[in-house]
């Protein structure tokens, strides 16, 4: 008579087939005397599907993380206290907008090589009080990149629109390029004005001015208006500051963004 496989935990053995049909014979008249085996895998299952009954029921389970009501804020509650913003810097190549992100992030300014576009950037940041996910992005002024720059403005919160008061053609640019270009694609945004490279008006008297800048900045109807120097870290803070401000002062819902038209 053909013999059958048996396993039972680690223990694989054979027995004739008679041997086989009585033991299933007694199971089966007599199942309370037999503890039915439950393979690891099927536990498994059963343990996932008690779990989501449980939750489904208002029950916690503990996972080694901090609940609420212990006094312990989760990861996800302190998260959905924290606003989220992102800032696009944009403005003519060669204004200082890399190098300004760059010194503000690493606390140091670049010295050996300056990439042509900051890698995005990602920090909290406390602003009168309120906690912010501040977000950075860096666009490249140069014509070859005109097509690419707008996939860098959706969903921006606030654009930082530089200048160098070094060069007057950047400024320039503000008004004839800049500005109409950002009010195209992101017309309800607010613009952080900045001039970058002021320490080099101690060089050149014919640098732009803080006064012109003042009224560049009125004639665009920007929200604010920034002065700084990425080399000496001079106002530096500031500039992120009244970015944040900026987006404070406008209302919450609903929450205007900018998107490709």
């Amino acid at each position: 008579m053909a013999a059958r496989r048996v396993s039972v935990g680690d223990h694989v053995s054979l027995l004739p087939a008679h041997c086989f049909l009585s033991a299933l014979s007694a199971v089966s008249s007599h199942p309370a005397r037999y503890q039915r085996y439950t393979m690891p895998q099927e536990r498994d299952v059963r343990n996932k599907r008690d779990m989501s009954a449980n939750q489904d029921k208002g029950c916690t389970m503990n996972t080694g993380k901090a609940s609420p009501g212990n006094g312990v804020q989760t990861e996800s509650l302190q998260s959905n206290r924290i606003r989220p913003i992102k800032i696009t810097a944009v403005g003519d190549g060669m204004v200082g907008k890399t190098c300004l992100l760059i010194t503000y992030t690493t606390k140091q300014f670049p010295k050996d090589y300056v990439p042509t576009v900051f890698d995005n950037y990602a920090d909290n940041i406390t602003v009168d009080g309120h906690d912010f996910n501040m977000t950075l992005w860096d666009t490249a002024g140069q014509e070859d990149y005109e097509r690419l720059r707008p996939l860098s403005y959706p969903n921006t919160d606030c654009f930082l629109l530089c200048y160098s008061v070094s060069g007057r053609s950047s400024f320039e640019n503000i008004l004839s390029k800049w500005c109409p270009e950002i009010r195209h694609h992101c017309p309800n945004v607010p613009i952080v004005l900045v001039a970058t490279k002021t320490d080099l008006r101690e060089e050149d008297p014919d640098c732009v001015s803080a006064a012109e800048g003042r009224k560049m900045k009125q004639k665009i109807r920007a929200a604010r208006y920034a002065e700084c120097s990425a080399i000496n870290g001079e106002g530096l803070q500031e500039v992120f500051v009244e970015a944040i401000r900026s987006v404070m002062k406008k209302p919450l819902a609903p929450k205007r963004v900018c998107t490709l038209l």
